[in-house]
């Protein structure tokens, strides 16, 4: 799926957190799939920016692992950028 130049830009502005840790991991994920997300993940992703930044890190480090099968999937990919 492409994206429109608006809806990047606005997945890459939200992507953007208060911990340094998450900015860089965040980068690497976007740089390398960001392109060819799904609608289904990029709502999941949404979904994720939801989260205080220490929870998301915590999943984003393993220490903490997402329930649903769509969430694992796109964290999976989030951890091995």
């Amino acid at each position: 799926m492409q994206l429109d130049k608006n809806r990047k830009e606005r997945i890459i502005w939200r992507s953007r957190r208060g911990l340094l840790e998450m900015d860089l991991i965040l980068e690497r994920f976007l740089s390398k799939h960001l392109d060819s997300l799904s609608e289904d993940e990029i709502l999941v992703y949404d979904g994720f920016l939801q989260l205080p930044d220490n929870d998301f890190l915590d999943m984003a480090m393993g220490r903490k692992d997402p329930q649903d099968i769509l969430e694992i999937a796109l964290m999976n990919k989030i951890r091995n950028s």
